[in-house]
């Protein structure tokens, strides 16, 4: 199965914040600049599925019309990272023994309180179990960044806190409305 993996376009929030599980909004001229350009290279007909947060729910929505798609799924195991406290909160403004504390121990602990790295791959683990036994040829996933890193993780077949670890200690190199393809 192949995946097509978009990341959502760039939000409105100011540059520096931490905004995971935070339902933000994108500009409109954001969603156009990112549905043009994903309008030519995306394959019609196949499933779409989504993160239900706005900044990826509606770029799913405008294009699985686009496609068009076969269907469109929101699932709630592809959203980001839940930070708890930390949400909206300028990284700066975060304590620093907090920050070297998750550093020193990325799949356990628990920013803001909020979700683990070990648990967001436990979540997309099971939606991508979920999605093998469908045996499309080809889906579109609409989704973040830090579930676009755990998605490629989970190809090389590691143990689940392995996966988490390499994910989680990926360079961030995706850009905003880009997509990544794993074949699985």
């Amino acid at each position: 199965m192949r995946l097509i993996l978009v990341r959502h376009p760039s939000p409105q929030v100011t540059s520096g914040t931490c905004y995971g599980r935070s339902d933000v909004v994108v500009a409109p001229h954001e969603m156009a600049a990112v549905r043009a350009s994903l309008q030519a290279s995306l394959p019609a007909h196949v499933p779409v599925y989504a993160s239900p947060l706005r900044r990826c729910a509606d770029l799913a929505r405008v294009l699985a019309q686009d496609l068009p798609a076969s269907t469109l799924i929101y699932d709630k195991r592809l959203a980001e990272m839940d930070f708890g406290s930390w949400e909206m909160r300028p990284w700066h403004a975060i304590a620093r023994q907090n920050i070297d504390a998750w550093a020193a121990n990325m799949a356990h602990y628990r920013p803001g309180g909020g979700e683990n790295v070990l648990a967001m791959a436990a979540r997309v683990e099971a939606f991508l179990h979920d999605l093998l036994r469908e045996q499309h040829e080809t889906v579109v996933i609409i989704c973040h960044a830090g579930t676009i890193r755990l998605l490629s993780a989970l190809q090389a077949g590691l143990p689940l806190e392995e996966t988490a670890l390499l994910a989680a200690t990926s360079a961030h190199k995706i850009a905003y409305g880009a997509t990544v393809v794993v074949d699985f």
